[in-house]
């Protein structure tokens, strides 16, 4: 088998394996090469076997208030931790088993170990020294292994890591990334949650509805910084129903390591410091790009604050060379990773209308309780740009679909151009906003104003309603609040 490509990719997480796809489907010899597992940390152990815990904790809550929907379960409902992580961990096993199909579906190479660039066109994969976790199903009988590969075309999708503070370094028994806390041996009694990103506040919520007293700390004024202030302040008044412990401007300054247990000393805004003892602690405080021992530096690859620099396209500063996901730099989302893997593709083989990456229309979600979903620009941002804004807003308490559920703990905000009509951002908060917010980032792609969005019919009984009657909100014409 000849080892030279047309296109060769380092790293099988979202973008990776996707890159690998469309450059297959596109006619090119594809090749893929990976250190750990298919289908990178968002399949193995983020975005999938995340949701599949938060799932069970949905049902653990909706079982524990069976009562409010005219149910009586005899017994007390207790939560088998095994069984929990075991249904999550075979979740992660089939979405891997499930690219190693479609890596063979579309005849693309998988070459097995450690990755350098050693100059334009040629990488050097060498035996595995290091991985976070082993793979988790049997590798396709094409993979291929050590060795020198050439291609026209090197995709870096290598994707990031946990972001270790100094001096608070996870150790995978007392202090935890987001690895452990995935697989625990067994569950807490007490929970501390350094940040309050979309993975923080998930691992959170997850723990606090598995009955774990939760204490969150953060630095920022607000919890999950990147959402609209108004959105974030709805979701924290549940957290707080819930039961969450949540320290707003607050920061771990060090954290002392017990026998069992970790006591974190947390310095606020007023200057005082507030020890805080915990049986385990988990550091959210973001991931950072996997660019080191690739051979960036030798080829002159430019990066930019920890980030390979790219343009709109993915290509890098030297010729062959492109970079997509994560390690290309924020907003650190699997989504992102795929839409710029096909971009990238498809401007290499030069497909007419490629259009460059618009990271203002890529969505945001957080699957904790109540879930939050985010697209464009916040108020405080549309304001700090300048623009005359008009801004609804419709709560779920006043959603028919919603109140039949029992989740009328919710809302949908809308920002408008008072001048356009054009929608600048839309920002929810609530049951399954998660699964709604796309119907706003299809309007926004197909340029949609006001107009259209008050002409569009909405079917009834739906919490989908919430949107149309938030725009109208926006203009003074809201129908059911």
């Amino acid at each position: 088998m000849s080892n030279a490509y047309d296109v060769l990719i380092i790293g099988s997480g979202p973008g990776g394996y996707i890159a690998a796809i469309r450059a297959a489907q596109l006619g090119f010899k594809t090749a893929i090469v990976e250190r750990e597992h298919l289908a990178g940390i968002c399949s193995n152990w983020g975005c999938i076997p995340t949701k599949a815990l938060l799932r069970s904790a949905e049902v653990l809550h909706l079982a524990e208030h069976a009562k409010n929907y005219g149910l009586t379960l005899e017994g007390k409902i207790t939560p088998d931790l095994k069984a929990i992580i075991a249904r999550s961990r075979g979740i992660a096993e089939r979405m891997n088993g499930g690219v190693g199909f479609l890596m063979k579906k579309n005849k693309v190479d998988i070459i097995w170990g450690e990755a350098k660039l050693t100059k334009p066109g040629e990488v050097v994969v060498s035996k595995i020294t290091k991985t976070i976790v082993q793979p988790q199903a049997p590798l396709p009988k094409n993979t291929l292994g050590e060795g020198t590969y050439t291609a026209k075309h090197i995709i870096v999708a290598t994707g990031a890591r946990p972001r270790a503070l100094p001096g608070i370094e996870p150790d995978g028994k007392l202090i935890w990334t987001y690895f452990e806390a995935m697989n625990p041996d067994a569950m807490p009694k007490s929970l501390l949650v350094m940040g309050s990103g979309a993975i923080g506040i998930e691992f959170a919520s997850f723990y606090r509805t598995m009955g774990v007293d939760v204490t969150v700390v953060e630095v920022m004024s607000q919890v999950m910084p990147v959402e609209d202030a108004e959105i974030s302040a709805f979701a924290k008044k549940q957290f707080d129903k819930q039961g969450m412990k949540i320290l707003l401007e607050a920061k771990v300054a060090k954290v002392e390591k017990g026998a069992n247990s970790i006591t974190a000393h947390v310095e606020k805004k007023d200057g005082t410091v507030e020890k805080i003892t915990a049986d385990r602690m988990i550091s959210a405080v973001g991931v950072q790009a996997n660019i080191e021992n690739i051979g960036l530096e030798a080829l002159g690859v430019k990066t930019d604050r920890g980030f390979i620099a790219i343009d709109g396209y993915g290509k890098t500063n030297v010729a062959g060379i492109y970079a997509i996901g994560d390690v290309a730099g924020p907003p650190m989302l699997a989504h992102k990773a795929e839409h710029e893997a096909v971009i990238c593709v498809e401007k290499i083989a030069g497909l007419p209308n490629v259009h460059p990456m618009d990271k203002a229309k890529i969505p945001g979600c957080t699957y904790c309780n109540p879930q939050v979903a985010s697209v464009g620009l916040t108020e405080a941002k549309a304001k700090a740009e300048g623009r005359d804004i008009r801004v609804g807003r419709f709560p779920f308490v006043a959603n028919g679909k919603a109140i039949a559920l029992g989740e009328d703990q919710g809302m949908v905000k809308t920002i408008f151009d008072k001048k356009t009509g054009e929608l600048l951002g839309a920002h929810l908060v609530g049951a399954e906003v998660t699964e709604l917010i796309q119907g706003f980032v299809v309007a926004m792609n197909l340029e949609t104003t006001e107009e259209e969005l008050m002409h569009t019919i909405f079917p009834h009984p739906t919490i989908s309603e919430t949107l149309k009657e938030s725009v109208l909100d926006a203009y003074g014409r809201a129908l059911n609040a």
